[in-house]
């Protein structure tokens, strides 16, 4: 945890690291083995640690998951012990914005603990994965950083995200480069819903639209 006398060095330092990112920065977390719950296959979940057949069907009609919580509530609900929803987080996750993760999708993320509910509001806004390795490497190290970072994302920049950006999205793919550049400007979360549910329906529309944010747009040059 920060301490009061360097909080003004530590914003300097993100504002520092900002004007410095590279210009490709995929915004979701690299997967070290965990795979996004929303969109691994009924084959892959079928081996997964806990989950019977009817449990796998149950959360097959009830995809897509709007947060972890709400996966670990129907878990729950259709009988497994908490300890065993804990396990199967191992291998299958819903992503949790870095930005406005509550302490109770947190503390689902394995390795998390009590001391991530400090760290992850305490650095907010996350802007770059070499800011989340800077400053929770420090307690932690970067192996157990590393594996955090499956677990979480940073939204991506829907005006001006790169095509590396986008395909860090599970389940984009080169269909969501391409119409996310496309519709360039995006204004509305409405224009969003418009313009993609037409090639993917508005379930999965509002499953990407986790994944972003509508960032201001440059004015034209004269």
């Amino acid at each position: 945890m920060k301490t009061p006398r360097l909080l003004l060095a530590s914003a300097f330092a993100v504002v520092v690291g900002f004007l410095a990112l590279p210009a490709a920065q995929a915004q979701v977390g690299k997967s070290l083995g965990v795979v996004d719950a929303n969109t691994v296959p009924e084959a892959d979940l079928l081996k997964m640690p806990n989950l019977t057949p009817a449990i796998v069907k149950v959360l097959l009609e009830k995809r897509p998951f709007n947060s972890i919580v709400e996966l670990n509530k129907l878990l729950l609900e259709q009988g497994l012990r908490q300890e065993q929803a804990n396990e199967l987080y191992t291998k299958a996750f819903v992503h949790v914005n870095l930005n406005t993760a509550t302490n109770e999708e947190i503390l689902l993320i394995p390795g998390a603990g009590r001391r991530m509910t400090i760290e992850f509001p305490e650095y907010r806004p996350w802007v770059s994965w070499a800011q989340f390795d800077r400053e929770i490497s420090k307690y932690i190290g970067q192996e157990a950083t590393d594996k955090l970072k499956q677990y979480v994302f940073i939204p991506v920049k829907l005006n001006t995200a790169t095509n590396e950006d986008i395909l860090s999205i599970p389940g984009a793919g080169q269909r969501m480069v391409r119409e996310f550049n496309e519709y360039r400007p995006w204004t509305t979360k409405a224009q969003f819903d418009r313009e993609i549910s037409k090639y993917v329906g508005q379930k999965e529309t509002d499953r990407l639209w986790r994944y972003v944010v509508i960032d201001p747009v440059a004015p034209a040059k004269q």
